[in-house]
Order: structure tokens, then sequence, then C-alpha cells
């Protein structure tokens, strides 16, 4: 899909990584429509940085409203999602109705309208954890973490075959998914049922495999939110970040407006019909959780951060990702650098939310 006079539809458009895409688009002539539900947990009404675009006050599990909003619409970037790891397993019936069903009822009125092209909100969760590799057996895949092993501070995974430790890697596209998290099942699902309707319609459908984005419009205050929001609001109140297991932690963390290109190229490029085309949309620098907190606690000014051991349930230990894919496919490579992106991130604005109870 080439430039000129294209309309496309953002779900989750009022959202963090949704209104950072909209502007993008925008900024380079598309029409965007903008579909969000307001949920509490992200949102306290309108944010004034919607000002300039259209934005329906909708909620995607409504057929009938996404059948109106498709007419004339050339593509659909796909993000709205309830996102985070969540409180407990009481979640699961929200995940699955917002994210799965909510997607399901997308893609039916996407079929009712003939709209081809859809680019889905991925998430670096549906591989579990990241690529890891054994002095002796090579590639493997190590099973879920031991409550023991993480109580008495062992949050290394160890080989499945010869307990030896391993050595993380970046994890490519192609590598098995276990996700490990309600999300991250539903963010598995959704791929899922995308691929089906590709196949099923001869759609086009891209997966940008999200991992840690950060950056201005956030949501903070809610158990929801990313860990970049976490320790910031602890930091502004004067406490310092709390970081689980001892801070080693890998992951990438990647800016939400190099999220926001990653999809105004895919909405450009063209996938092959009939199916789904995962990418990791990632910085390529691996940094650790606890890099993340001392970084953010110094360009704040606040205490330093504190290791305060444990783990969540279903936590992984390393995940991050290869971007080779995506630059060879998209011509996709992030700009903002680590240091750079978090230190801005200590005064960019946040989005406060209305209520911090889960979704209904």
């Amino acid at each position: 899909m080439k430039g000129g006079d294209v309309r496309i539809l953002i779900t989750g458009g009022a959202g963090f990584i949704g209104s950072h895409i909209a502007d993008r688009l925008a900024s380079r002539g598309d029409e965007v429509l903008l579909l969000d539900a307001l949920l509490p947990q992200a949102h306290a009404g309108a944010p004034p940085w919607l000002r300039e675009h259209r934005l329906v006050v909708g909620d995607v599990r409504d057929g009938e409203l996404l059948r109106e909003l498709l007419d004339g619409v050339d593509a659909v970037c796909h993000q709205a999602a309830m996102v985070g790891h969540g409180v407990d397993p009481s979640d699961a019936p929200d995940y699955a109705s917002h994210n799965d069903y909510g997607t399901a009822v997308l893609l039916a009125a996407m079929h009712a309208a003939g709209v081809r092209r859809l680019v889905l909100a991925g998430s670096m969760v549906v591989y579990g954890e990241g690529r890891y590799d054994c002095p002796t057996h090579g590639t493997v895949r190590p099973g879920p973490r031991r409550a023991e092993d993480l109580a008495a501070g062992r949050f290394e995974p160890a080989c499945p075959d010869c307990a030896a430790p391993l050595r993380p890697g970046l994890v490519t596209e192609d590598a098995p998914v276990d996700p490990r998290s309600t999300y991250a099942a539903s963010k598995l699902a959704q791929e899922h049922l995308a691929s089906a309707w590709a196949r099923q319609t001869g759609g086009s459908v891209w997966s940008l495999r999200y991992h840690n984005v950060y950056g201005p419009r956030m949501p903070r205050d809610t158990p929801y939110a990313g860990v970049a929001s976490l320790f910031r609001s602890a930091l502004a109140a004067g406490r310092a970040p709390r970081v689980l297991e001892d801070g080693a932690q890998r992951r990438d963390f990647v800016h939400v407006t190099d999220v926001a290109e990653a999809n105004a190229l895919a909405l450009r490029a063209d996938p092959a019909a009939g199916g789904l085309t995962a990418l990791n949309v990632c910085s390529g620098e691996p940094h650790t959780v606890g890099e993340l907190a001392a970084t953010l606690a110094e360009a704040m000014g606040g205490p330093p951060p504190v290791i305060v051991g444990g783990a969540r349930p279903g936590d992984v230990r390393h995940v991050v990702a290869s971007p080779v894919k995506a630059r060879a496919v998209l011509g996709f490579h992030a700009v903002t650098g680590f240091a750079d992106g978090v230190a801005a991130f200590a005064t960019d604005e946040t989005r406060e939310p209305a209520a911090t109870a889960r979704a209904s």
C-alpha cells in the first residue's frame, strides 16, 4: 500500500502507542481515524494530544460500529488491548474478551468490509524465555523457573539436560512460542486468529512483536503499567524504585517513537498475501532492568534503586531480540538510544488513569 489518500483505522488510537502512531501517520499525509474505548485503566478521558485527530469513543467488540467505521478504510492498525502482567488469574476473562474476542470481532468486520490489510500490535511475551545456549547441548529451551530457586536467589535458568549455566542470546522470530502469562496467551491467540483470517480471505498481516516500549504518554499508577512507568512513579513520589530479582534480568527497551515508525513502515510495505509475518520491534541493544532503574533514578535526581529479590509468577529471566529481520524486510531500525531516551522519559508527559481497578 503506497502513499496518497490512504485511510487507516487505528484501534486503541488514544492509547500510549496508538496515539504516537496516529501522529506519525498524519505527519506523512495519511488520513487516520481513531477508535478507543478509553478504559479507565489507562485514560482519564480523551487526552489533549488527540485534538488534531478524529476520535470515536467505542469498543472494538462492537461489530456494528466497526462495520460503519471501516467504510472506505484501506488498512487497520490494531493496537487496542489490555496490556501488562495483570493482577492475578482473575484477569483472564478480561484479557480474553478485550484482546481475543475483540480481535475476532474486528477481523469479521474487516472481512465484511473487504479490508484486507492488518498491522497487529504483537508482543515479545509470546516467546516466554528468550534464546539460551548451553556449552554442551547448544541452543536449549529452559523450563519455567522453580519457586524454590527464586526464593533462594537462584534466578538464572539452567540447561534442562545437564543443569549447566546458560548463555542468553538474541531471540529470532522463528523461535518456538511459549507464553507464560494470561496476557502472553492472549497476544499469541491474536496472532493465530489473524493468521487464520489471512488464509481465509487472502489478506495480509504484519504482527509487530513489541519489546519493552517506553516514552511519553505512558499510563501511570496502574498495575497494568510497564516497568519504566512504575519506576518513574516511585521516583516522582520520592521513593526508590524497587527492582525484583537481582536486577540483572535483560530486556530490550525501545522508544515509542521508534515503534510508531515501525508501524508506519509496515502499513506501506507488502507482506505475503494469505499469511502473517511476525517481526521483532526492538532496539537490538539489551539492557538490564536494574540498569533502567539506575539510569532513570540518576536522571530524576532520586534515590538509587533497591534490589528486593523475588519474582512475579510467570516472569522470565532474559528476553532480548534480534532486529535483523525487521531491518531486512521493512528497513526499520530504532534511532533513539537508551541513555537519551531514558533521560528524556524523566520529564516526559505521562497520562493519569481514571482508576486502577481492573477492567470490567
